[in-house]
């Protein structure tokens, strides 16, 4: 494995750009929620519902948390520990998954728990892709009240108009949306960097909190209030784990080089500008932000904000695409319509229907909440939970993967998770607040996701039960041989061992069989991409009947007509124009009533209707509609 998280081939073509600028691209995908943060996070450990009173101490205090868990959380935790772990150069939740069941010999239980605690954390990232741009653009476009108290009506439809424009370009892809990304956050960083030092050379006492002895003295005053006031130090790290989740995209390089050069720097020095305004007129708490802006730049730095908002909100939903592709891929989710947008570029994908889900959701959540403020305190929960879950499967890594010693792990691990429960917990006294939404959202995703994983566990326990093994198959047909007419019949197979029911429900109803019989399975591999020399396996059998693999990353978009290509390529006598595509098109019966509890009933019934719903294989695999033949089987789970 590689341990330092380079992948040694598939992003080639992106990498070989030069650092500088492969680090002003990493800028517009990977920091647009961190870079934004500054709008929100630190009104809300002041204004927020449990908010302390911006006294010096507690003014320095709160600003030493976020500087400390900056350093800590992002360029300790996410920067310079996890982006080692990764999949050949992929990130996030999924990628840690995938090393942990990639291992064969992980027990199935232990495994389980793996897989349980991945599909938790990746509901959370819904939460965290749906509440992002709601809360970005609102806090942005809330500077117009700064600046003319009377446009304050006008916040709430100049943000919902944004999102919806925002949402409704996605069909052109984030390629051609997302030009300007990298030098728009650019210009913002430099813009906040600018201001906070501007702010601070006014007030210089504010560097005070630099000192990590006044985040001690913060909670030695404070008590539990003070231990609250994690729930708006956490909006400070928002966007780490995109951090972490879009490091294959340009490799960890010039992601650290962003980092460290320009991202942190102008981070410190904004929330550093906004403690010496706060130490100066304690009053601006409610937009400490904005009143770090001279009035005649106000409106500029609206529109800046806003664009460097809509910048952040469209790095979180193409992450999201990206997800739920990989959760497809990976068999953690139904198939789901996947438009390519770019023909160079994997990444650049859009879902339609998930794309307007997601734009009714954050649109809702704008309309019902109306602040940045009440948002914030929903947003925290989403953020903690995965930031801990992250953790927790990173220690599995460590340990298992890498083989660490236990006191290595507890070292490293465990100091994270002591911060991320701290997080966790202070953000759960925020639940009547609004961290239910997340909760909400998270239960109602990984409901979905575990459904249709136990669906598909079921579903392949009975087509095994039913299945015939192919040694037998071939023998048996060998003594019966049934009447063979010219082309290549190619039937999906879920596996290698048996034979698939579609092709003894033709061979039973039919009574024919083509001269060819591919059995074609397409599989996911727990990695991000396979080499393309490793992409197609072949065996010829007996009796007309080869067998053909086609293997795929959980990154890549599955396609049967270029296995078969490949296969016809490496001696199977396959004529594209005499091929046909035999697909089962399965039907869910819900169990008897008599012999299983409601709640496995409801579950059955909820995977049915998923099924039904299911994108088809012969979209899926990028099938000829009209050289398919699809045969029904019914099974009750």
């Amino acid at each position: 494995m590689n341990q330092a998280g380079e992948a040694p081939h598939g992003h080639d073509a992106v990498r070989s750009a030069p650092l500088l600028l492969l680090a002003l691209s990493a800028l517009g995908v990977v920091f647009g929620d961190l870079g934004t943060s500054p709008l929100y996070a630190l009104q809300e450990a002041f204004h927020g519902a449990r908010g302390v009173t911006p006294t010096r101490e507690n003014v320095l205090g709160i600003v030493s948390l976020f500087l400390w868990a900056l350093i800590l959380m992002v360029s300790v935790k996410y920067v310079a520990v996890l982006m080692r772990a990764g999949n050949r150069g992929e990130g996030g939740i999924l990628a840690l998954l995938a090393l942990l069941t990639g291992d064969k010999s992980t027990p199935t239980r232990r495994g389980a728990v793996f897989v349980t605690l991945a599909l938790v954390g990746t509901a959370m990232l819904y939460g965290d892709g749906i509440i992002t741009p709601a809360v970005s653009v609102l806090s942005a476009v809330e500077g117009l009240q700064v600046a003319t108290p009377a446009l304050g009506p006008s916040v709430i439809p100049i943000t919902v108009c944004i999102l919806v424009l925002l949402f409704a370009v996605q069909p052109f892809g984030s390629g051609r949306v997302g030009v300007l990304f990298g030098p728009v956050l650019a210009t913002w960083f430099v813009v906040i960097a600018i201001l906070g030092a501007v702010t601070l050379a006014s007030n210089p006492a504010a560097l005070a909190a630099v000192n990590p002895i006044y985040a001690v003295r913060f909670f030695a005053n404070n008590g539990a209030r003070g231990f609250f006031a994690l729930g708006a130090v956490v909006l400070c790290l928002t966007g780490g784990e995109a951090l972490y989740a879009d490091m294959g995209h340009f490799g960890p390089r010039p992601i650290r080089a962003a980092w460290y050069y320009l991202a942190l720097p102008s981070l410190i020095l904004s929330y550093l500008g906004q403690a010496a305004m706060l130490l100066r007129n304690p009053g601006a708490a409610a937009r400490p932000f904005y009143s770090c802006v001279p009035s005649r730049f106000l409106y500029p730095m609206v529109v800046l904000a806003t664009l460097a908002t809509i910048v952040a909100s469209q790095a979180l939903i193409s992450a999201v695409f990206s997800l739920t592709r990989q959760a497809a891929q990976l068999g953690l989710s139904p198939r789901v319509q996947i438009v390519q947008t770019s023909g160079s570029v994997i990444g650049q994908i859009y879902l339609p229907a998930l794309n307007w889900v997601l734009m009714f959701a954050t649109v809702a959540i704008v309309l019902a909440f109306r602040s940045s403020d009440r948002l914030a305190a929903a947003f925290g929960l989403a953020v903690s939970t995965t930031m801990a879950i992250t953790t927790l499967l990173f220690a599995a890594v460590a340990r298992l993967r890498w083989h660490w010693r236990w006191i290595a792990v507890i070292a490293v691990a465990g100091t994270f998770l002591i911060a991320d429960i701290a997080f966790v917990v202070a953000n759960a006294f925020k639940f009547l607040d609004g961290g239910w939404l997340p909760l909400l959202i998270g239960a109602f995703v990984y409901l979905l996701m575990s459904t249709w994983q136990a669906g598909r566990y079921m579903l392949a326990a009975c087509t095994r039960e039913g299945a015939m093994p192919l040694e037998g198959f071939l023998k048996s047909l060998a003594r019966h041989q049934p009447h063979r007419v010219r082309g290549t019949g190619v039937f999906l197979a879920a596996d290698n061992d048996g034979v698939p029911i579609v092709l003894l429900h033709h061979l039973k109803h039919n009574q024919v069989l083509h001269e060819n019989v591919v059995l074609l399975t397409i599989t996911t591999e727990e990695v991000p991409k396979v080499k393309k020399e490793e992409r197609v396996h072949v065996e010829t059998l007996t009796l007309g009947f080869h067998r053909v693999v086609g293997r795929y990353g959980f990154m890549e978009e599955p396609n049967a007509p270029h296995v078969l290509e490949r296969a016809r390529q490496l001696g199977i006598p396959i004529d594209p124009d005499r091929t046909t595509y035999y697909l089962g098109r399965t039907t869910i019966v819900p169990p008897d009533s008599k012999r299983t509890s409601l709640m496995t009933r409801l579950r059955i019934r909820l995977f049915a209707l998923m099924k039904r719903n299911d994108r088809s294989a012969t979209l899926y695999f990028h099938i000829p509609p009209n050289r398919v033949v699809e045969l029904g089987t019914r099974f009750e789970l």
